[in-house]
């Protein structure tokens, strides 16, 4: 009885408390965050968005942050014509520094297995000079025409001298694009010297010139053929040594892994008609492109 008397008393007393103004107890709302700048990926489950993916993934200044696994097998390489592998990790992150100006940023980072080079000192497996590129792009084409340039820099993280320079260079890197219909074409230059290093002949000094020339024709559902030759100079080689000139091409095609991941697959071939001395005949080339 005792208890039920409290009950009551205490029922009474909560009806008699005044009601609170509404938000009495509301705090100041929170200042609103600027949007995020995000990349929306086309779907690579769709044909259409499948070779809107891959038409992105083809342009070196793409505005898709993608991690390829490039793996090139240069067959009859060497003084002994053996077969050697280079798998390079090449990172692809954009930046948006506003609405009309990106900076992409290119890493490759080369795994090497070589063959035997004796008499000449080497190592079976190691890694070789990491190459860094920053590209400021505009955000968007201009007739279809879209370009960057910026810097590229040498990182001297050779696991063996056999394997390239342990000095750091750097210098100028420029792409052109061109975007029209099923067609994604342009070309990428840049050229690096070493900051010091010795010039005998296995010294550590270089001077070296790229330039990737590029051209897919895309069918739709994915699907796409081309060529993407990387013509090299070392410039302090006299003559044709100095150049290796690939001709060849490729073909390739946008999937989903899982349902899900996009994933672009390639597989190319490529002969040397320019080689050094001991540089490979022809070229194996495949490539897996993950994209987030």
């Amino acid at each position: 009885m005792l208890h039920n008397t409290r009950l009551v008393i205490l029922a009474a007393g909560l009806l008699a408390v005044p009601a609170l103004p509404e938000g009495a107890f509301a705090q100041s709302p929170a200042p609103t965050p600027p949007p995020a700048v995000r990349v929306q990926l086309p779907d690579a489950g769709d044909d259409e968005n499948a070779t809107e993916l891959a038409k992105k993934l083809q342009n070196p200044i793409g505005d898709v942050s993608s991690v390829p696994f490039q793996s090139n097998t240069n067959f009859n390489s060497g003084p002994h014509k053996g077969t050697q592998e280079t798998l390079n990790i090449q990172p692809v992150i954009p930046f948006h520094i506003n609405e009309d100006w990106n900076v992409i940023t290119r890493t490759v980072l080369p795994l090497i297995w070589q063959p035997s080079l004796e008499p000449a000192h080497t190592v079976p497996f190691g890694t070789g000079p990491t190459t860094f590129s920053a590209f400021l792009t505009p955000s968007k084409p201009v007739n279809g025409w879209l370009w960057g340039i910026g810097p590229v820099m040498q990182l001297p993280t050779i696991s063996d001298k056999s394997l390239g320079s342990n000095v750091w260079g750097g210098g100028p890197t420029g792409v052109l694009v061109y975007i029209k219909g099923p067609w994604v074409a342009g070309a990428l230059v840049n050229n690096v010297w070493s900051f010091g290093g010795t010039s005998e002949r296995d010294g550590s000094r270089y001077n070296t010139f790229l330039a990737q020339l590029f051209a897919n024709y895309n069918f739709g559902g994915g699907w796409y053929v081309g060529t993407a030759p990387i013509i090299t100079a070392d410039w302090l080689t006299a003559g044709d040594k100095a150049w290796t000139l690939p001709v060849g091409a490729h073909v390739g095609k946008v999937v989903k892994i899982g349902g899900k991941l996009p994933v672009n697959l390639l597989l190319g071939a490529y002969y040397n008609a320019l080689r050094p001395e001991y540089g490979s005949t022809w070229q194996l080339r495949t490539q897996m492109t993950f994209t987030f």
